[in-house]
């Protein structure tokens, strides 16, 4: 069976880049722009979440950083990895304070992509 990962990204071009990029490499991609997805985290059961730090929907007091430290922090969802994803210079600092699993550095190259996706789940 085919790994899920829960992709949420609120820029189209990238979020159907790397939703078509991770589907021909044969994992099965659920997008959304937005986090109101994370509602039904029982329903979708992914392997590894993707989460872009900066969604527009977001007001100045949240994040993909606060989300990530929710996620890890909940007994139910601590143990799926977490990739965050951003152009921010200090995103390494960010994941590790949000304790996710990884980062991956916007603008990137698929095959970092691919490389940090089958790290967190061979």
């Amino acid at each position: 069976m085919a790994k899920k990962i829960l992709f949420i990204e609120d820029d189209k071009d990238i979020r159907d880049t790397v939703t078509l990029a991770l589907e021909s490499e044969g994992y099965n991609v659920i997008s959304s722009d937005n986090s109101r997805i994370l509602k039904s985290l029982d329903q979708h059961k992914p392997d590894l979440i993707m989460i872009d730090n900066w969604l527009t929907e977001w007001k100045s007091d949240a994040n993909g950083q606060q989300l990530s430290r929710e996620l890890k922090s909940d007994p139910k969802t601590s143990n799926i990895p977490i990739i965050i994803v951003s152009a921010v210079s200090n995103i390494a600092e960010i994941a590790k304070e949000g304790l996710s699993d990884g980062y991956l550095k916007k603008p990137f190259d698929l095959e970092e992509l691919f490389r940090i996706v089958k790290k967190l789940i061979p």
